[in-house]
């Protein structure tokens, strides 16, 4: 009798090694990350929530509120009487304040955008150029009441600016005593103050720029005007939608220069939204129309900054 060894055709199937603990040990891991990076994030939150969350709902109470301003306990419901009434027949918020807020955040943006594109240029083909900008951007660490007040001395009948003007045959100017010469004279100076910022962020831009597009424009016999059209300012792009987003936003919230050099005189004819907010809060009491003027002029801030980024942006696909 022959004993047949008949061999195992069935294959081991491996064992499965346990996986849930190596699962549950890098969710517990992530999970300790996560409480650790808020327990540092703990103090910022704090002072967000503290400085500007809660401000922002009183804010938003307050604009729907009646208020002096003295004891929490006279707030009174309002509905949006106080939207309303700033848009009401006789109100002087939609004009002038309004409008001159728009007028000088637009002329501030258009000539601090122009000079400092100009400036910037110049700069980039001179040597020392870091003593140039320093230069500057001095206006920039210079506090506003110091420049407003050295301008409005300057502009005054027997100033600098007069001077300059009579030694050249032109008569003296009201630059600040009359409401058509105002707001442009402060536009003036806002614009110089605001010049170093945005000379400091379009030179760097400059030098963001390949040469070898400016080499190869060499070659071609492009002229200086075509390679400013056609290269730097394509190419400056980004820089110029930061410069012009940022100093549109400072024009709109202007208040300190405009405090110092005019008070909102004569009559209106400088006064914007910023200063209104602060005669209705702390000269009036009201601070209920204070607080809906500060939302009318944050959607106008949104308005203007979303339009300012599409339009950009749609320059830039079809560039």
């Amino acid at each position: 009798m022959v004993n047949a060894l008949v061999p195992e055709t069935a294959e081991r199937t491996p064992r499965a090694r346990p996986v849930r603990p190596a699962v549950d040990g890098r969710i517990r891991h992530r999970r300790r990350q996560t409480v650790v990076a808020y327990l540092f994030l703990a103090p910022v939150l704090l002072f967000f929530a503290v400085f500007l969350i809660l401000p922002l709902g009183f804010a938003l109470l307050l604009s729907t509120s009646h208020w002096s301003g003295f004891a929490l306990g006279d707030i009174e419901p309002a509905g949006l009487d106080n939207f309303t009434n700033l848009f009401a027949d006789g109100s002087t918020f939609l004009t002038p304040v309004l409008t001159n807020t728009l007028l000088f955040a637009l002329g501030t943006v258009a000539l601090a955008l122009t000079g400092s594109v100009l400036v910037a240029t110049c700069i980039d083909k001179l040597r020392f150029q870091g003593l140039w900008r320093t230069l500057y951007f001095l206006p920039i660490v210079t506090t506003v009441v110091a420049v407003g007040n050295v301008w409005k001395y300057m502009y005054e009948p027997g100033g600098l600016v007069n001077g300059v003007l009579n030694a050249v045959g032109i008569g003296s100017v009201a630059f600040l005593a009359d409401p058509d010469t105002a707001l442009p004279s402060v536009v003036v100076v806002q614009a110089w103050a605001s010049l170093g910022s945005a000379v400091l962020v379009l030179t760097a831009g400059l030098k963001s720029i390949p040469e070898s597009y400016y080499e190869a424009a060499a070659l071609d016999g492009a002229g200086a005007a075509t390679v400013f059209w056609r290269i730097t300012l394509p190419l400056l792009r980004p820089s110029l939608l930061f410069v012009c987003v940022t100093q549109f936003l400072t024009g709109l919230q202007s208040f300190a220069l405009i405090s110092v050099m005019t008070r909102g005189g004569p009559g209106d004819a400088t006064n914007v939204a910023a200063l209104e907010m602060y005669r209705l809060a702390f000269d009036y009491g009201d601070w209920g129309t204070a607080s809906a003027a500060a939302f009318v002029l944050f959607v106008v801030v949104l308005a203007v900054t979303l339009a300012q980024l599409w339009w950009f942006r749609r320059k830039g696909e079809d560039a």
